[in-house]
């Protein structure tokens, strides 16, 4: 079973941290609507260092971070690939 989200990493430190991102990179980068998410480009799979990387991050609304967690990140028994 999933840990939850903040045994994850997604602690009150991540909320901040991400509003504030959000408020600096306000558009999905995928369609240009509001980004609402977060993404990890690279998966970080528990790694702190690849969570907290800011050049792993990019703003996405949850339409496209849902679809690139489906296709990329093994969403669904899919087999994980490498994002463009």
């Amino acid at each position: 079973m999933r840990a939850n989200s903040n045994a994850r990493g997604y602690t009150a430190a991540w909320r901040r941290i991400r509003r504030l991102f959000l408020m600096v990179n306000p558009v999905c980068i995928e369609c240009g609507q509001r980004a609402t998410v977060v993404d990890h480009v690279d998966p970080h799979k528990g790694n702190k260092t690849k969570f907290w990387a800011v050049g792993n991050w990019r703003p996405m609304c949850a339409k496209h971070h849902s679809r690139a967690t489906v296709l990329y990140d093994g969403g669904w028994g899919r087999p994980v690939r490498a994002k463009p």
